[in-house]
């Protein structure tokens, strides 16, 4: 690959929807935007590989160069500035605040949720030293001024991957796809409204369930989502796909890579198995887990996005690698698999004590029946993401929650305000 794998994403259309990630962390106590500002610049000092700025190579492509200038840190509003513009000294990064709220926008061509919640909690970190003038214990945030993990910056290429054969393909079931909500929410400006939930859970009450019906955190919120939209999907389909995001950077050697390595696990769920028990429901989503994320097959997976990307090299000008990437793209080409639904588990992170003055945080991207859950302290949350402005999914995932007993709170729906790129021409 010429360029940076940073650079690939951004060849992604963004005429509907934004690639960019913005996490939402809520503060205990109002936001002093004067100090989070001082915090913003000490903290990317450690994140050097995200202080860049895109310009175009010779041959039309796109190219990151180090960006010296501050991060911009702004009162939200209803229109937020664009990422790489002059408004945001042409980071792919910003800040914006009010009230209790903080929010981090980063370009999702640069990473994903995983590799965005560092540089988020040591800039939380570095807020709550210079605002309450302590120094938490919070081993597990990486410090400003602390050396880059080992391979934390280290670019991926063939040579991590192997010839390894898949033990196991995934061959789709051709689920249900919420096609009249996809359209609304795509080109329907009287039914257009991206939105999303929000969602508190005590992390005993997860883990107790999990416990007792062979399941995990991730493989639980597939699991009783699929149950939700078994409620609210017609009886015609017999298959509800969930689709889950996997970072592999730990099955090539680089388990610290903050770059945005994702192959996509699929379960296609017979809906009649969304009736039964719940152990089998775990136990059937584990499997597939499992399977999905062999090595072999991550591999074969990573090759062929690697090919992709080295494609949009070989083509000449902006223009013509813009076409290929929009034909070709593996996402969301014609052979691209597509689940009902989307449910991704960042992990647990450990703020430490730092989790002492956050009330929550949610990761926010783009996206239809999209959840995003993480985890802090003794709470895990959640964002259930829609296009359109429609109650009886997240009724149906409520009822289904309610009948296992599960304890939660819900506020929302909350207005998407994400940002998107303007790039180079």
């Amino acid at each position: 690959m010429k360029y940076s794998m940073d650079t690939y994403r951004l060849y992604t259309s963004e005429k509907v929807f934004a690639m960019t990630i913005r996490v939402r962390v809520t503060m205990k106590e109002d936001v002093d935007i004067d100090v989070l500002k001082s915090a913003a610049n000490v903290a990317i000092e450690r994140y050097p590989y995200f202080r860049k700025e895109v310009v175009l190579g010779e041959d039309g492509g796109y190219d990151l160069i180090p960006n010296d200038r501050e991060v911009v840190v702004l009162r939200t509003s209803a229109k937020l500035p664009d990422l790489c513009t002059e408004e945001v000294n042409r980071h792919l990064l910003y800040i914006d605040c009010e009230g209790r709220d903080i929010y981090l926008n980063i370009s999702h061509s640069m990473c994903g949720g995983r590799g965005a919640l560092p540089w988020v909690m040591t800039t939380i970190y570095q807020y709550v030293v210079e605002k309450y003038n302590v120094v938490p214990d919070a081993p597990g945030i990486r410090k400003p001024g602390s050396e880059l993990l080992e391979g934390e910056d280290t670019e991926p290429t063939y040579e991590f991957l192997t010839d390894e054969k898949p033990i196991y393909e995934y061959k789709s079931k051709k689920p249900v796809i919420m096609m009249m909500d996809y359209l609304n929410g795509m080109f329907n400006p009287f039914k257009r409204d991206p939105n999303y939930y929000r969602y508190t859970f005590e992390q005993k009450d997860i883990v107790n369930f999990i416990r007792n019906n062979d399941s995990s955190v991730a493989s639980f919120f597939l699991s009783v989502v699929a149950m939700a939209l078994d409620k609210v999907v017609p009886q015609k389909y017999q298959y509800i796909g969930g689709e889950i995001a996997h970072n592999p950077s730990a099955d090539i050697g680089l388990p610290n890579s903050h770059f945005d390595l994702l192959t996509h696990v699929h379960i296609d769920y017979d809906r009649k198995y969304l009736k039964g028990d719940m152990e089998k429901l775990g136990t059937l989503t584990r499997s597939q887990i499992i399977l999905q994320t062999d090595s072999g097959l991550v591999n074969k997976q990573l090759r062929d996005t690697f090919d992709h990307w080295c494609n949009i090299d070989k083509q000449v000008g902006l223009k013509n690698k813009l076409a290929y990437n929009s034909k070709n793209n593996l996402s969301t080409g014609k052979d691209a698999e597509h689940g009902t639904f989307i449910s991704n588990y960042s992990g647990r992170m450990d703020w430490g004590e730092v989790a002492d003055y956050v009330e929550s945080y949610v990761i926010i991207v783009e996206g239809h029946i999209l959840l995003e859950v993480t985890s802090m302290a003794d709470k895990i949350f959640v964002s259930f993401m829609q296009l359109i402005k429609e109650s009886r999914y997240v009724d149906a995932l409520n009822e289904v929650l309610t009948e296992l007993n599960i304890p939660f709170s819900v506020d929302g729906p909350f207005p998407k305000n994400q940002p998107k790129h303007r790039l180079p021409k």
